[in-house]
Protein backbone atom coordinates (compact mmCIF):
# COMPACT_ATOMS: atom_id res chain seq x y z
CA UNK A 1 0.00 0.00 0.00
CA UNK A 2 1.58 3.41 -1.10
CA UNK A 3 -0.92 5.97 0.97
CA UNK A 4 -1.58 5.72 4.57
CA UNK A 5 -4.16 8.09 6.69
CA UNK A 6 -3.59 8.82 10.57
CA UNK A 7 -6.16 8.38 12.93
CA UNK A 8 -5.67 10.42 16.24
CA UNK A 9 -7.72 9.00 18.76
CA UNK A 10 -8.53 8.50 22.63
CA UNK A 11 -11.09 6.27 23.77
CA UNK A 12 -13.04 8.22 25.62
CA UNK A 13 -14.54 10.79 22.96
CA UNK A 14 -17.80 9.38 21.01
CA UNK A 15 -17.21 10.52 18.40
CA UNK A 16 -13.70 8.95 17.82
CA UNK A 17 -15.32 5.69 18.44
CA UNK A 18 -17.81 6.25 15.56
CA UNK A 19 -14.80 6.99 12.86
CA UNK A 20 -12.88 3.92 14.14
CA UNK A 21 -15.73 1.79 13.01
CA UNK A 22 -15.82 3.37 9.76
CA UNK A 23 -11.90 3.94 8.84
CA UNK A 24 -11.16 0.29 7.92
CA UNK A 25 -13.52 0.63 5.07
CA UNK A 26 -12.75 4.14 4.20
CA UNK A 27 -9.09 2.92 4.66
CA UNK A 28 -9.79 -0.36 1.89
CA UNK A 29 -12.12 1.13 -0.74
CA UNK A 30 -8.20 3.39 -1.26
CA UNK A 31 -6.01 0.81 -0.57
CA UNK A 32 -4.37 2.82 2.35
CA UNK A 33 -3.00 1.72 5.24
CA UNK A 34 -4.21 3.52 8.85
CA UNK A 35 -1.18 4.32 10.82
CA UNK A 36 -3.21 4.59 14.57
CA UNK A 37 -1.99 7.00 16.86
CA UNK A 38 -3.15 7.07 20.38
CA UNK A 39 -3.17 10.57 21.96
CA UNK A 40 -4.46 12.16 25.09
CA UNK A 41 -7.56 14.65 24.33
CA UNK A 42 -7.22 16.08 27.57
CA UNK A 43 -3.51 16.91 27.33
CA UNK A 44 -4.93 18.62 23.55
CA UNK A 45 -7.91 19.95 25.58
CA UNK A 46 -5.87 21.53 27.90
CA UNK A 47 -2.70 22.63 25.22
CA UNK A 48 -5.48 24.59 22.97
CA UNK A 49 -7.92 25.93 25.32
CA UNK A 50 -10.53 23.88 23.72
CA UNK A 51 -13.00 21.61 26.14
CA UNK A 52 -15.61 18.99 25.89
CA UNK A 53 -18.77 19.90 24.44
CA UNK A 54 -20.31 19.08 27.61
CA UNK A 55 -19.00 21.62 29.48
CA UNK A 56 -22.30 23.46 27.47
CA UNK A 57 -25.30 21.59 28.62
CA UNK A 58 -27.08 21.80 25.79
CA UNK A 59 -24.27 20.94 23.42
CA UNK A 60 -24.10 18.00 25.85
CA UNK A 61 -27.55 17.03 25.76
CA UNK A 62 -27.21 17.06 21.63
CA UNK A 63 -24.78 15.65 21.06
CA UNK A 64 -25.52 11.85 21.97
CA UNK A 65 -28.75 12.59 20.02
CA UNK A 66 -26.57 13.75 16.75
CA UNK A 67 -23.91 10.63 17.53
CA UNK A 68 -27.08 8.05 17.62
CA UNK A 69 -28.12 9.58 13.92
CA UNK A 70 -24.67 8.69 12.66
CA UNK A 71 -24.62 4.91 14.22
CA UNK A 72 -27.90 4.06 12.80
CA UNK A 73 -26.41 5.43 9.71
CA UNK A 74 -23.01 3.39 10.13
CA UNK A 75 -25.26 0.60 11.19
CA UNK A 76 -23.03 0.98 14.07
CA UNK A 77 -24.05 0.28 18.14
CA UNK A 78 -23.47 3.25 20.30
CA UNK A 79 -24.51 3.20 23.93
CA UNK A 80 -24.23 6.35 25.94
CA UNK A 81 -21.44 5.26 28.56
CA UNK A 82 -23.05 5.94 31.98
CA UNK A 83 -20.02 6.51 33.43
CA UNK A 84 -18.73 9.31 30.92
CA UNK A 85 -16.64 11.11 31.13
CA UNK A 86 -13.70 8.29 32.42
CA UNK A 87 -10.46 9.41 32.93
CA UNK A 88 -8.49 8.03 29.49
CA UNK A 89 -4.88 8.60 31.03
CA UNK A 90 -3.96 5.12 32.14
CA UNK A 91 -5.93 3.50 29.41
CA UNK A 92 -4.11 5.54 26.29
CA UNK A 93 -0.71 4.83 28.31
CA UNK A 94 -1.55 1.17 28.04
CA UNK A 95 -2.35 1.32 24.38
CA UNK A 96 0.25 3.03 23.49
CA UNK A 97 2.51 0.47 25.22
CA UNK A 98 1.65 -1.97 23.32
CA UNK A 99 1.72 -0.11 19.94
CA UNK A 100 5.71 0.27 21.05
CA UNK A 101 6.26 -3.04 22.85
CA UNK A 102 3.54 -5.68 21.37
CA UNK A 103 2.48 -4.67 18.32
CA UNK A 104 0.51 -7.67 17.32
CA UNK A 105 -1.91 -7.08 20.55
CA UNK A 106 -2.60 -3.11 19.65
CA UNK A 107 -5.55 -3.10 17.93
CA UNK A 108 -6.97 -6.30 19.40
CA UNK A 109 -7.02 -4.08 22.78
CA UNK A 110 -8.15 -1.13 20.72
CA UNK A 111 -11.26 -3.31 19.68
CA UNK A 112 -11.99 -4.79 23.10
CA UNK A 113 -11.64 -1.47 24.73
CA UNK A 114 -14.11 0.45 22.15
CA UNK A 115 -16.35 -2.26 22.72
CA UNK A 116 -16.44 -1.94 25.83
CA UNK A 117 -16.63 1.78 26.83
CA UNK A 118 -19.01 2.78 23.81
CA UNK A 119 -21.09 -0.50 23.33
CA UNK A 120 -21.08 -2.03 26.63
CA UNK A 121 -20.94 0.85 28.16
CA UNK A 122 -18.79 -0.54 31.14
CA UNK A 123 -16.60 1.78 33.59
CA UNK A 124 -13.33 1.60 32.08
CA UNK A 125 -12.04 4.13 34.41
CA UNK A 126 -12.13 1.50 37.04
CA UNK A 127 -8.75 -0.84 36.62
CA UNK A 128 -10.30 -4.06 37.91
CA UNK A 129 -12.70 -3.66 34.50
CA UNK A 130 -9.90 -2.43 32.33
CA UNK A 131 -8.14 -5.77 33.27
CA UNK A 132 -11.08 -8.21 32.80
CA UNK A 133 -11.36 -6.63 29.22
CA UNK A 134 -7.99 -6.63 28.27
CA UNK A 135 -7.55 -10.02 29.19
CA UNK A 136 -10.22 -10.97 26.63
CA UNK A 137 -7.21 -10.17 24.03
CA UNK A 138 -4.36 -10.31 26.17
CA UNK A 139 -2.47 -13.49 28.09
CA UNK A 140 -1.19 -11.44 30.74
CA UNK A 141 -4.04 -8.48 31.59
CA UNK A 142 -1.93 -6.96 34.15
CA UNK A 143 1.47 -7.37 32.11
CA UNK A 144 -0.24 -4.89 29.75
CA UNK A 145 -1.41 -2.31 32.45
CA UNK A 146 1.30 -2.28 33.84
CA UNK A 147 2.99 -1.20 30.51
CA UNK A 148 1.36 2.41 31.62
CA UNK A 149 3.85 3.23 34.25
CA UNK A 150 6.67 2.82 32.26
CA UNK A 151 8.77 5.93 31.34
CA UNK A 152 9.47 5.27 27.59
CA UNK A 153 5.69 5.03 26.96
CA UNK A 154 4.96 8.11 28.89
CA UNK A 155 6.96 10.03 27.11
CA UNK A 156 5.52 8.53 23.73
CA UNK A 157 2.41 9.56 24.89
CA UNK A 158 3.29 13.08 25.62
CA UNK A 159 5.06 13.53 22.23
CA UNK A 160 2.20 11.86 20.60
CA UNK A 161 0.22 14.67 21.84
CA UNK A 162 2.64 17.29 21.71
CA UNK A 163 3.12 16.53 17.93
CA UNK A 164 -0.59 16.29 17.43
CA UNK A 165 -1.03 19.99 19.02
CA UNK A 166 1.94 21.44 16.84
CA UNK A 167 -0.08 19.97 13.79
CA UNK A 168 -3.16 21.73 14.74
CA UNK A 169 -4.98 19.29 16.17
CA UNK A 170 -7.52 20.85 18.62
CA UNK A 171 -10.17 17.87 19.13
CA UNK A 172 -10.93 14.01 18.36
CA UNK A 173 -11.15 12.10 15.78
CA UNK A 174 -8.39 13.71 13.71
CA UNK A 175 -7.42 12.35 10.77
CA UNK A 176 -4.47 13.59 8.04
CA UNK A 177 -3.44 12.41 4.70
CA UNK A 178 -0.18 13.56 4.25
CA UNK A 179 -0.27 17.31 5.70
CA UNK A 180 -3.98 17.76 4.93
CA UNK A 181 -6.34 17.44 8.48
CA UNK A 182 -9.58 16.28 9.08
CA UNK A 183 -11.42 16.77 12.21
CA UNK A 184 -14.60 14.88 13.26
CA UNK A 185 -16.09 11.82 12.35
CA UNK A 186 -18.61 13.58 9.90
CA UNK A 187 -16.07 14.08 7.87
CA UNK A 188 -14.98 10.60 6.46
CA UNK A 189 -16.30 11.41 3.52
CA UNK A 190 -13.50 14.12 2.78
CA UNK A 191 -11.27 11.57 3.90
CA UNK A 192 -12.19 9.46 1.34
CA UNK A 193 -12.00 12.03 -1.42
CA UNK A 194 -8.18 12.89 -0.46
CA UNK A 195 -7.41 9.61 -0.27
CA UNK A 196 -8.87 8.76 -3.96
CA UNK A 197 -6.94 11.48 -5.25
CA UNK A 198 -3.63 10.32 -3.57
CA UNK A 199 -3.09 13.28 -1.57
Amino acid sequence: MSQSVEFLFDLGSPSAYLAYTQMPAVAAEAHAEIVWRPVLLGGIFKATGNASPLTVPAKGRYLFTDLARFADRYGVALTPNPHFPVDTLRLMRTLTGLRMHEPERFLPAVDALYEAMWVDGRDLGDEAVAREVLATVHPDPEAALALAGRDDVKARLREETDDAVARGVFGLPTMFVGDEMFFGQDRLDFVAEALARGN
